[in-house]
Order: structure tokens, then sequence, then C-alpha cells
């Protein structure tokens, strides 16, 4: 009834508007078309969504009322538009609406959708061995959907079970703003053997703590299917200001996992000038691993490593060898190894840079990142102290800043630098090309780290 309410008072506006230009152009042969509406907006209940679900054309809104949902939110081929995406979602404040997991069943399972919002729901996996989000492996293509606003916790069961996972050929994915809260694996996106991939993503301003396993990984990519609207070479996956932290629940250290792993691009064909940008970061904490692992074409900068229990940076080979390689302006504290590059062979056919980065570390550079060492800040871990203002202090106090005229600042090499997106922007939103590390200034700061969704903070 609400949405029928909603159609009528449309009608009648649209009504209203057409009388008033009848009137205008008088005895006129000008003819007046009905406006075309994107589409309805529907308010459902936990005993009503379900049938309204299935029938959700492009443009449509469908708002979940507060409540318990017992029987998930399956996004089957539910076809949305550009202009007119197919919206899902919860109440913005006060009461929730709370999916919860049920046996033998992935909570929000997706299947040949496209230009789908999922936003403002509350996903309780209580505990059970079923992922929250799911893009099923049957699924032929998933693409353009964004989840924004999700809080996914208790999916913990093992390792294996996930917040939001994909599993078939997915592109343009924006995950924004979610709260992701003791689960197996916090983010997977694609297969473990390379044959589902994950293209042109956008995974920004996301807070994933305490999994067993992951917090994120994007696997490896095999040869890239041929799909009529899958992005070409090129592509750019853009990982930036996110929080992830294992600093509880890891797991056991026989199964142990980097708070991040992303893979290598397609060998050949399309998809091998792919592009992984990841800056703006948060990584803090892994008893077992270190933050952050990758190979292939990666840009990593701007971003604070933290890791009082381990090792910071591993470019290493995982299923090929590392390509295209940037690394520079973060700040990385930890007390095992700063940033370690190995390749599996003694030329390495690929540009790989590291510099103006600062490291306080056991040992600062390893592998062959040693051949880098001469514009970049190397000090041990204890030494912190004595160049930032506040490094061992909590998350929420630490302040990971230069104290005044202790870190002698260097411009950067911008040909290499400038063609990366922000690369000139700190972690704290202040423009610089001369520093060492994440951070452009001293003292005060917008944001100090902690485990919380990272602001859109602005100098």
């Amino acid at each position: 009834m609400i949405a029928l309410g909603l159609t009528m008072n449309r009608i009648d506006c649209v009504c209203r508007q057409l009388s008033i230009r009848r009137l205008a152009v008088g005895f006129s042969f000008v003819m007046i078309a009905l406006p075309v509406f994107a589409g309805q907006t529907y308010i459902e209940s936990p005993d009503t969504y379900l049938a309204k679900l299935r029938s959700l054309q492009a443009g449509d809104h469908l708002q979940l009322m507060p409540g318990v949902y017992r029987h998930g939110l399956p996004i089957h081929h539910l076809q949305g538009s550009k202009s007119a995406p197919i919206t899902i979602s919860g109440p913005e404040n006060g009461s929730r609406a709370i999916f919860v997991g049920r046996s033998g069943h992935n909570t929000i399972s997706i299947v040949n959708a496209r230009h789908v919002v999922i936003r403002d729901l509350e996903i309780n996996g209580q505990d059970l061995p079923v992922d929250g989000v799911k893009c099923e492996g049957h699924a032929d293509w998933a693409h353009h959907i964004t989840l924004e606003k999700l809080f996914i916790h208790r999916h913990d069961h093992n390792q294996q079970i996930v917040a939001i996972s994909t599993k078939c050929p997915a592109w343009h994915w924006v995950i924004r703003h979610n709260v992701i809260s003791g689960a197996g694996t916090g983010i997977y996106l694609g297969d473990s053997d390379g044959r589902a991939p994950f293209v042109a993503g956008l995974i920004e301003h996301n807070l994933v703590i305490d999994t067993l396993g992951y917090n994120l990984r994007i696997t490896h990519q095999q040869s890239r299917p041929t799909l009529s609207e899958m992005p070409g070479d090129a592509s750019k996956t853009i990982i930036r200001h996110n929080v992830f932290s294992k600093a509880a629940n890891n797991g056991v250290k026989k199964m142990a996992r980097p708070n991040v792993l992303v893979g290598h691009w397609p060998l050949s064909g399309a998809g091998q000038n792919d592009q992984y940008l990841i800056y703006g970061n948060f990584f803090y904490q892994n008893p077992y691993e270190s933050l952050f692992q990758g190979e292939g074409n990666i840009a990593l900068y701007n971003n604070i490593f933290v890791n009082h229990l381990g090792n910071g940076i591993r470019i290493q080979p995982h299923k090929d060898n590392p390509r295209k390689v940037s690394i520079f302006f973060n700040t990385v504290f930890v007390a095992g190894s700063g940033i370690h590059l190995a390749n599996r062979h003694k030329v390495v056919s690929f540009p790989q840079w590291i510099a103006n980065n600062a490291i306080f570390a056991q040992r600062p550079l390893t592998g062959i990142a040693t051949h880098h060492d001469d514009n970049n800040f190397l000090r041990s871990y204890q030494a912190a102290q004595n160049y930032l203002v506040q490094p061992f202090r909590p998350p929420g106090q630490m302040n990971l800043t230069p104290q005044i005229q202790t870190m002698n600042q260097i411009k950067i090499d911008r040909s290499k630098a400038s063609v990366y997106p922000d690369w000139n922007q700190d972690f704290d939103g202040h423009s610089s090309d001369q520093r060492f590390g994440a951070y452009a200034y001293p003292g005060s700061v917008n944001w100090l780290p902690q485990l919380e969704i990272k602001p859109k903070v602005m100098p």
C-alpha cells in the first residue's frame, strides 16, 4: 500500500504539471510527452520483501524496514543500468535491517546481476559455515555491484568462511564504508585457481579486523575470459583509505596469512598491464605473517604499516614473479623486516622502484630491496621514538608524524610518482612531494590511525 501511495502521488503530480503546461501553450498543437521515471520505491518488511525482490526493475529502490530477515537476499538476475541502478537498502540510522545466517545458504547470494547497490544492512553469520556476501561460483558474471555501509560479523566458523567473496568473473565492483569483524577471511576476490578474475574494482574506507586469515585477498589471474562488457587491458583496481588489522582472533600459526595479499595479473593477453593502486591505508599487527604481500603490477604508496609482532611488506613470488613495482611515501614501523623484495631470477626485466619511504625496522630493507637504500630513510625499530612523535602508543594515540627537524626531506622523482592518482597527498590529506614516509608535516594530524573507518580527511 505504501508503494502504491507513492506511485499515485507521483501520477497526481504529473497530471498537475501537464495541466499547467496546457494552459501555458493555449490552443497550440504542442505535444507533451509523459516523463519516464527511473523506477519505483518499495518499502517492505521481513514478511514481504522476497516477493518484491524478484520483480525489481532498473531504477527501483527496495527499502527494507528494521527487523530480522531470516530468508537471505538472493540477488539473482537483477538487471539495473548505469543511469538507473537497482538499490536495496536498510535504514540509515536507528534500528537495523538484520540478515541472519542460515545453514546451507550464503546470506547475500549474487548470480548474473549488474548495476545493483546494496547498502545499510547488518549481516550476522551466527557462527555458521556460510558466507556473508557471495558472488556464486556457478554464476557467469556479476558487474557494477556496490556494497556500502554493511556491518558483517560472526563469520569465523573457520578460516574458509568469508564475509565478502566473488567466485565468478566480476568487474567494476565498489566495496566501501563497510565494517567486517570476526570472519574466517574478510574479503576474498577471485578463485584460488585464478579462473574468476576480479577486475577494475574500488575498495575504499573499509574497516576489516580480527580475521582468522586474510583481511583481504585478491587472487592471481589466468587468461581472462572473453566477455562483452569486461574492461580491456590496463585497468586499475584501487585499494585506498582502508584499515586492515589482525591484532586479535588470528587463528593458528600453521594457517597464518598476511593482512592483505594481491596476486599477479594475467601473464599475457588482456589484463597483463592491469595495476593495483594501493594507497592511504593503515595496516596493523600480524603475529605470524607480513602485513602486505604482493606480486604483479603494484603501486604501494602513502600507507602506514605498524607491526610490533613481525614483518611489514613482502613483494615476492606467489604464483609467479613480481612485475612492475613502485613503493614510495610509506611509513613502515615493524619489529621484523621492513620491505622485502624477491624474485625467482637474478635478472629483473620489469621496473622496480622503492623510494622516499620511512622505514623503522630490525631489518629495514631485505632481498633485492637492499639495492634501493639511497633514497629511503632507514633506522632501527627502536629508533622510531627518536624520529616520530609517539610511535609506541596504541591505535587512536599513535602519532607517526616526524618530529621537527629529525628527518631530512628529499624530493621524489616526479616522473615516476606522478603517474599515480593522489600520489602527492599524504596519509592525512596534505600535498607534498618532498618527504620521507606517509606524512608531510610534523605534529598534529587530522586523524590518528585507529581501528575505525578512516574518514575522508582534508587539511
